[in-house]
């Protein structure tokens, strides 16, 4: 891991499979994920991607897509996002509980044949969570976990 664990891209998601706008913060709202991104669940609020594992995973198919194509909210990178169901991340004043595994649907393969799969080992295609505590965060942001063992 090099340096801190840190937000380095942040995405708001205009319209259902409508493009995903790179903004430089959000505000995440208690309950219900970023303000001005549709798509969310009450599982599925927020979404998060770890830049190394899209990086691993596009390489091992050949692509160099952009992380954006992966439909992320949050891209982190320098923090092992994999089996931290129930665990809590923290940016700032925002809690984050971690709801589970995301899987990577087909459209990947869109992206480039094969990435699908390349994303299905640990947990690469990212995480989704709930937000216990909303406030405003920022690329570059650090990003911490919350103390404490993780709950099965």
């Amino acid at each position: 891991m090099h340096g801190p664990a840190r937000i380095v891209e942040l995405y708001l998601k205009r319209a259902h499979r409508g493009p995903m706008d790179p903004v430089p913060q959000a505000t995440v709202v208690a309950g219900q994920g970023l303000q001005g991104s549709v798509g969310r669940s009450r599982r599925r609020q927020v979404t998060l991607l770890e830049l190394e594992n899209w990086q691993r995973s596009t390489a091992d198919v050949g692509s160099d897509a952009d992380t954006s194509r992966r439909r992320a909210n949050i891209v982190v990178s320098g923090i092992a996002l994999a089996h931290t169901r129930g665990r809590v991340l923290r940016i700032g004043d925002v809690r984050l509980a971690v709801g589970g595994e995301l899987t990577p649907c087909e459209r990947m393969d869109e992206v480039q044949p094969g990435l699908q799969e390349a994303l299905r080992p640990d947990w690469r295609a990212g995480i989704f969570a709930q937000v216990l505590d909303g406030g405003v965060i920022r690329v570059g942001d650090a990003i911490t976990w919350e103390d404490g063992a993780p709950r099965e």
